[in-house]
């Protein structure tokens, strides 16, 4: 009796926050007239997911910003651009819910996290991607777990390439301890040059290889993450241009970043595919105030103070932080002939993207995976506008906020005091309505409670 109170709870909490029974339906398995025939099997787009790493509301060109993002503004031109894409504070609670559907505090994730992080059963985008026949590659930054045990490829990834841990030297690929994590394979290998290199050219080899059926790929930049160090000839784009030295090698991290993913979105043309592939770009989190370490990375930036990093600006606060300048970041998503163009205003967050391309690679879950994300095809591709309240959750370890429509509630780990914003009537946090509407505070404290309770603590 006691499960049975727990599923209908769990189901009806999902009902509301992604706006319908139907949906929810939706979300616990595809019916049969959803399962993809041969044709269809074949028309299957191939998807590149790129993600960058710790880059800012206002830090990329076509948010105004100071840095040059020339690929990134022509493919934004093209795409269809989300002005709410939410994520989590944080690079490893991102990844968990783009990899699950679900909020990483249903694994006991709520910051940068080791070890083993899903369950023996957990089925992953990678692995639901393989099941419908797609390759499935990573290049990049990994993160969710820590080696031997859990790499990629032992959640379905066929192949695997770039770095393991949190972050890593850009030139000798150690992280901050010092130790190893530069792989192939989910084997150790030591390979010379610049990350950003590394990982663009992985992408571009495998989207270059000969496929006999769509692949998935994964693209996990490690910029504009800590530590910077960038060669000569980004730098000089941005010398008396950008006065404090470490913006100079922020804004010049991105600048290398934009131009591997124009060299990707080029190998597409180049392969001919680029009518029959989506393009979804993404930041993990927003952007970093500062850093400065003199012991890590064996001290290799110790007289090298990263004192300004990213621009969050208008949005409130910094990466970590539930205020929106940590969980509301750049997004698009491209496909020729098939996505127009424009501005989404509705809100989506990470954990839509897994049913969302679950969706459109015809899988269909053989058990409910309990996704805490919906499918937004029908709101990306134009079909329908999302004007029903959703509801989206962030746990960190110091913090809770929930949002339900308009309304944003913030709480301390206590839960001791309260914050109350219509993030859209003041999309800046500058007005804290708690006091004024206690009626409001009451009603998302009791949604809060329901959510949260199928955290792992």
């Amino acid at each position: 009796m006691a499960e049975k109170r727990y599923q209908n709870r769990r189901e009806f909490i999902r009902m509301i926050a992604t706006g319908s029974a139907m949906t929810f339906l939706s979300a616990c398995g595809w019916s049969r007239e959803h399962q993809a025939s041969s044709e269809e099997r074949h028309k299957r787009p191939n998807i590149i997911f790129i993600i960058a790493d710790d880059l800012g509301w206002m830090d990329i060109g076509y948010h105004g910003s100071e840095i040059q993002t020339p690929h990134l503004d022509r493919l934004a031109r093209q795409s269809v651009r989300f002005e709410r894409h939410y994520v989590m504070p944080t690079c490893t609670p991102t990844r968990v819910g783009l990899m699950t559907g679900r909020y990483p505090s249903r694994y006991g994730v709520l910051s940068p996290a080791y070890g083993k992080i899903f369950d023996d059963d957990t089925v992953t985008l990678a692995g639901a991607m393989k099941t419908c026949g797609y390759r499935t590659s990573i290049s990049g930054k990994w993160h969710m777990g820590s080696p031997p045990e859990c790499t990629p490829c032992k959640y379905g990834f066929d192949t695997s390439y770039g770095y393991f841990h949190g972050q890593i030297d850009p030139y000798t690929h150690l992280y901050k301890t010092g130790v190893r994590s530069w792989h192939r394979n989910d084997e150790y290998v030591d390979e010379e040059g610049h990350a950003t290199d590394l990982i663009t050219n992985e992408a571009v080899r495998i989207i270059e290889s000969d496929h006999d059926k769509p692949f998935f790929l994964y693209v996990a930049y490690s910029v504009p993450h800590y530590p910077l160090d960038e060669p000569e000839e980004w730098t000089s784009t941005y010398k008396r241009k950008i006065e404090n030295p470490s913006r100079l090698w922020y804004a010049a991290s991105v600048t290398h970043m934009d131009a591997g993913i124009g060299q990707i979105v080029e190998a597409v043309s180049r392969k001919g595919i680029r009518d029959n592939t989506l393009i979804v770009f993404v930041s993990d989190n927003g952007g970093q105030q500062s850093w400065h370490d003199e012991k890590q990375y064996k001290g290799r930036y110790a007289d090298k103070p990263h004192t300004v990093l990213g621009n969050n600006r208008p949005l409130r606060s910094w990466k970590g932080s539930v205020y929106e300048g940590g969980i509301r970041v750049p997004a698009l998503a491209n496909w020729p002939g098939v996505l127009e163009p424009r501005n989404v205003s509705a809100s989506v967050h990470i954990v839509d993207w897994m049913p969302t391309l679950c969706k459109l690679a015809g899988y269909s879950p053989q058990r409910d995976l309990i996704w805490d994300g919906r499918d937004i095809w029908p709101l990306i591709s134009g079909r329908t506008v999302a004007d029903e309240p959703r509801m989206f959750y962030w746990k960190t370890p110091n913090a809770f906020a929930i949002r339900l429509g308009n309304w944003k509630l913030i709480t301390n780990k206590q839960q001791s005091r309260f914050e109350l914003y219509d993030v859209i009537a003041d999309p800046y946090e500058e007005h804290d309505l708690a006091k004024r509407h206690p009626e409001r505070v009451g009603e998302l404290k009791q949604w809060l409670a329901k959510v949260s309770a199928d955290d792992r603590e």
